[in-house]
């Protein structure tokens, strides 16, 4: 995981501005999708773990520019008043795809095998991600760049974008959550509370089942506030994600153990759709994408630790529930950040022009 963090983190901050400068979104999305099925079709037989290693990398590189491109897509079609439900709706699939994956991941595993599993996913990935683009993203007539701008100038523009260093900050923070539950939540149900292989993929799905229907009203919300009051989501959001954590972790009772792991995911999503929302606020349109992309990708390349911290501390600790006070701290962080990041936004009289 950490090494196909790396690779999404590099490539979503270093390859976006490029496909941003040089292609329209359809053709970048296209490439982005092939290369990513052929590197997970090619993974089962490259012959040793450092193969895979590698593979993971090159896995992470290809699909680094996917939200970065999917937010820029966001700005340029949708109303400024209207970005909260479009963010939301597109974010549901990190949710979804984590709540179908984990229960056909062990199905695949054990009827396949895992060189079948890697096949299977990379068709999948072939037909379902390159088919959706061809579907639903329109073919230029006068197929140009995204953006105006030369690679140069649009990395240049979006360091400029205002509060950017803040909004890092949150996304380290929630894709530590996201990276970090991840990683441990189907080790938690297994070893901890003795859940079969296939019990416990299915139960891991069930709290980012949750999550969808969290980052929808998260997204319905933002369409109803005015932007500067955006972080609102973060403050509440990162409060209850904290306290819902801390719950979890002091729990022994099935149905508290539940109640908790339940309400952690939903508050975690309700904060969805609200980073790319602040971003297309307050980025230059021409390089929205890339503005996302510095901040997905140094986030992920910070979250790609963090399963290894959270093991450091199980490791210490002797349990694994012990790990996800790591996750406590970073919704604190959110809620920190959060509140300074509302005062900062409250205190700007005008956003800059949407060009």
């Amino acid at each position: 995981m950490t090494m196909f963090l790396i690779g999404y983190g590099f490539s979503a901050l270093l390859l976006t501005p490029v496909l941003e400068s040089k292609l329209h979104c359809r053709q970048a999305l296209l490439i982005s999708v092939i290369f990513w099925a052929l590197i997970c079709a090619l993974s089962p037989f490259l012959g040793s773990l450092f193969g895979l290693l590698l593979a993971r990398l090159a896995l992470g590189v290809a699909e680094g520019p996917l939200f970065s491109l999917k937010t820029r897509y966001i700005n340029d079609n949708f109303a400024p008043r209207e970005l909260g439900k479009p963010n939301a709706v597109s974010a549901l699939g990190v949710s979804l795809g984590l709540a179908v994956g984990f229960p056909l991941v062990t199905w695949l595993v054990s009827a396949f095998g895992w060189t079948g599993s890697f096949l299977a996913l990379a068709l999948m990935n072939m037909l379902l991600g390159g088919g959706l683009v061809l579907g639903f993203i329109p073919r230029s007539p006068h197929p140009r760049p995204l953006s105006r701008l030369r690679f140069r100038s649009t990395l240049i523009c979006a360091w400029r974008t205002p509060l950017l260093g803040w909004m890092l900050l949150i996304e380290i923070a929630t894709l530590s959550y996201l990276w970090g539950n991840t990683a441990w939540l189907p080790a938690w149900l297994r070893d901890e509370h003795g859940y079969s292989l296939h019990a416990t993929g299915w139960l891991a799905a069930v709290p980012f089942l949750l999550s969808l229907g969290a980052k929808y009203l998260g997204g319905v919300l933002l369409d109803r506030l005015r932007p500067a009051q955006a972080p609102l989501l973060f403050v509440a959001g990162g409060a209850a994600t904290a306290c819902a954590v801390t719950g979890l972790m002091v729990s022994q009772q099935v149905g508290w153990l539940t109640f908790w792991l339940l309400t952690a995911n939903a508050c975690w999503g309700l904060q969805g759709a609200a980073i790319p929302v602040i971003v297309q606020h307050h980025a230059r349109s021409e390089a929205v994408g890339s503005a996302y992309g510095i901040i997905n990708g140094i986030g992920n390349l910070c979250a790609a630790f963090i399963p290894l911290l959270m093991g450091a501390v199980m490791g210490w600790m002797g349990t694994v529930s012990s790990g996800f006070a790591v996750l406590a701290v970073s919704q604190l962080v959110t809620f920190f950040v959060g509140s300074i990041l509302l005062l900062k936004m409250r205190q700007v009289q005008a956003l800059p022009a949407r060009q």
